[in-house]
């Protein structure tokens, strides 16, 4: 069984690559489990070298459109024995924002591209969409409900959000047709990711607690009551996992499943790290309010009913003093000041 992941390169990429090689087979649609015989990562970057050393492992670099722009090429990238595909791929929030047309060909074309790729196999892959919670904003003509629900109605409100949007319902109508299995998944904002800060409006959540305790000055731009739903990356990868697994009766319709969320504040986010590191590291975040990113963020919602989740074993994580204890015991070498 081969398993292509787009964006492969990037962080949450290379932790599911890393988990699908450690775990060694995956179970398809409730089938059996098949042995993972490779893992195709594509993405602009080279993975990382350990992931590279894997004999099952196969990158290739490049932008997707261009290596989905003909059937020939194509046919290199999802070939036959491709059984899952987890689209990972996409420009994020404050880049869709600030150029509209990376937006629309990255998280646009590309998903277009890549259902066309699948569309052409003999064989009906399972494709995981990689979605996001940005596809619901709250506005005052149409306001969000107190509670999301897997049925609630997306009313996204920036460019990223309505992208993602148009990308599940392709999904579901390639599925629909029978062109693939369709998993439409969306992610809630992850939390604590490793690495440098990325071009998404929600990248201060991960900021604010990955700079101070490399002592560094961090930035948060809202205020400490701002409500947010946060994933922890093991938590993260567990639902794209299960997504894949899913047989077709346990996972019902073919509209998107939101992943649990700890709901939790910034203020409360900073309370937390100042537990497990003390003062002098919770001083290092800045409240610098920054209008542009506090519109986007704030028309989220913050409170999930993960049921369709739920009923699939998976879970939101217990607190933020667990993921910001998750994130210290898989990236230890971070910590530049001693912990209180």
């Amino acid at each position: 069984m081969n398993i292509v992941i787009t964006g492969g390169a990037g962080f949450l990429g290379v932790r599911l690559a890393r988990t699908l090689l450690q775990r060694g087979a995956l179970s398809v649609a409730g089938h059996p489990a098949q042995p993972i015989t490779g893992v195709t990562l594509l993405d602009r970057a080279a993975p990382p070298a350990d992931l590279l050393a894997d004999s099952r492992m196969h990158a290739i670099e490049g932008d997707l459109n261009a290596l989905l722009e003909s059937r020939e090429a194509s046919s290199q990238v999802v070939t036959e024995d491709t059984a899952v595909i987890f689209h990972l791929a996409a420009a994020v929030s404050g880049e869709c924002e600030a150029d509209f047309d990376l937006g629309m060909r990255s998280n646009l074309d590309a998903t277009r591209a890549l259902l066309e790729a699948c569309r052409r196999l003999k064989a009906t892959p399972t494709l995981v969409f990689a979605s996001s919670l940005a596809v619901f904003g709250n506005s005052p003509e149409q306001p969000l409900p107190e509670v999301i629900e897997d049925t609630t109605l997306p009313t996204p409100q920036n460019s990223y959000g309505i992208q993602k949007f148009i990308g599940e319902q392709l999904v579901a109508d390639y599925a629909r047709k029978g062109f693939i299995r369709g998993r439409n998944v969306r992610l809630m904002t992850v939390s604590v990711r490793p690495g440098k800060p990325n071009g998404a409006a929600s990248s201060f959540l991960s900021g604010m607690i990955r700079e101070p305790l490399a002592g560094e000055r961090a930035v948060c731009p809202v205020d400490p009551e701002t409500p947010v739903a946060l994933s922890s990356p093991r938590r993260t990868v567990d639902g794209l996992v299960r997504a894949a697994e899913a047989s077709d009766t346990d996972w019902g319709a073919r509209t998107a499943i939101n992943l649990p969320a700890l709901r939790t504040t910034t203020g409360e986010m900073a309370a937390a790290l100042e537990r497990i590191a003390g003062k002098e590291v919770a001083a290092l975040i800045d409240w610098t309010p920054d209008p542009a990113i506090a519109r986007i963020v704030t028309s989220w919602p913050a409170n999930i009913n993960a049921s369709r989740a739920r009923q699939l074993g998976l879970l939101p994580d217990a607190d933020f003093d667990a993921i910001v204890g998750e994130y210290l015991s898989e990236n230890p070498y971070v910590v530049r000041l001693p912990l209180g």
